[in-house]
């Protein structure tokens, strides 16, 4: 997503064996490195890794960070 020096991405579950660019099961959020805005659903994030998905190294780390915000708001 996005366009030439303006990145935008969509986090998305796909299956391993889809194409690179084919379709995806299903978008659990989008990050935005320009503003700074990271939009998370941790909910369907840990449903998904019960079921045996397995992130990413940047979207673990981005799921961690967007973890630990939550846990400052409740703290």
């Amino acid at each position: 997503m996005g366009k030439r020096h303006v990145p935008f991405y969509r986090i998305v579950v796909i299956d391993s064996r889809a194409p690179r660019n084919g379709k995806y099961i299903e978008s659990i959020g989008y990050y935005d490195p320009r503003g700074k805005e990271l939009k998370l659903d941790l909910s369907k994030v840990k449903d998904w890794l019960k079921k045996g998905a397995r992130p990413t190294n940047t979207v673990a780390k981005l799921i961690k960070r967007k973890e630990e915000v939550a846990n400052e708001r409740t703290n």
